[in-house]
């Protein structure tokens, strides 16, 4: 490969693209592939955090650096490393140390949003969509982000009934169309991964 193969894994919160992600990146081992979350990428919100559960939109697109993100693939492209910030959801402020980022011969880029923003979309070679129940989605996220990320489960609740239902009906579900594969069941899940990790793994070799 003359350059990295970058693949975006989207779909809404809670939808199993980062398990996805995580169990690709797996198989095909960490000297071979790495993955950029968009998690990562959300601007410093502490100035204007009034509460879990409150108006700050973590769901909205104007809350990720997307410009950074895409940046940062534009740089793995040329085999140089990248420094990937770190965003800390207890504090909601985006800390000074950072992440090495090292050039893989597979990039997988994790986000809900990824595919709606055309600065990352254009920096991708190919896109999975996980096309995910509403029920199962809030299920998935109530319990990491408890557990996770500190946080009560009335908050969660707020948060998504008033941000993220809305959210993922206007930007993240529209930004399907931009997927070339779109995965909907377990079934589907288990020979997507093995189709992925079979291609990929031919595809590093040449």
């Amino acid at each position: 490969m003359t350059r990295p193969h970058i693949i975006g894994v989207a779909g809404g919160s809670g939808s199993g693209k980062t398990h996805f992600a995580k169990e690709l990146q797996k198989t095909l081992g960490d000297d071979l592939c790495m993955i950029l979350y968009q998690d990562n990428y959300y601007i410093d919100q502490s100035a204007k955090f009034d509460g879990d559960g409150g108006s700050v939109n973590f769901d909205h697109p104007s809350s990720l650096d997307f410009a950074l993100l895409a940046q940062g693939l534009r740089i793995l492209k040329t085999g140089q490393n990248i420094q990937i910030p770190i965003y800390d959801f207890k504090t909601h402020t985006r800390q000074k140390e950072t992440l090495l980022g090292l050039p893989k011969k597979v990039i997988l880029v994790d986000g809900i949003l990824i595919l709606h923003s055309l600065e990352v979309r254009a920096e991708l070679d190919e896109a999975v969509f996980f096309d995910t129940p509403e029920s199962l989605r809030f299920q998935r996220r109530l319990e990491r982000d408890v557990h996770e990320r500190g946080r009560t489960e009335d908050g969660v609740r707020k948060q998504f009934e008033l941000q993220v239902r809305p959210m993922h009906n206007q930007f993240v579900e529209p930004s399907k169309n931009h997927a070339h594969t779109v995965i909907k069941d377990l079934g589907e899940y288990s020979t997507a991964l093995k189709e992925f990790s079979s291609r990929l793994r031919r595809k590093a070799q040449i």
